[in-house]
């Protein structure tokens, strides 16, 4: 089985948690979730780039990477999940 169908596959939020931790170093983690909160800031419209930096603690490099991949490329993988739980 593959990575994403495991992913897919597991049962809860503490078998992902111990799944990512143990697939993961913590600073992956952290990457993936900065990323992640990034993306809902930017999804909201309510902050600029250099804002949304500050607020976080990101880089603007981040920023504008997860803005390209929101906004410009058509994964729609931020935009389906936060469609989904963000309406």
């Amino acid at each position: 089985m593959n990575l994403f169908k495991v992913i897919k596959n597991l049962d809860s939020e503490t078998q992902v948690r111990a799944f990512l931790s143990d697939l993961c170093t913590p600073k992956e983690i952290e990457t993936l979730i900065e990323r992640w909160e990034v993306a809902k800031l930017l999804s909201s419209k309510k902050y600029t780039y250099r804002e949304i930096a500050n607020k976080l603690g990101a880089s603007t490099t981040t920023v504008t990477r997860v803005a390209r991949f929101l906004f410009s490329e058509s994964n729609n993988g931020y935009k389906n999940v936060i469609k989904k739980y963000y309406g």
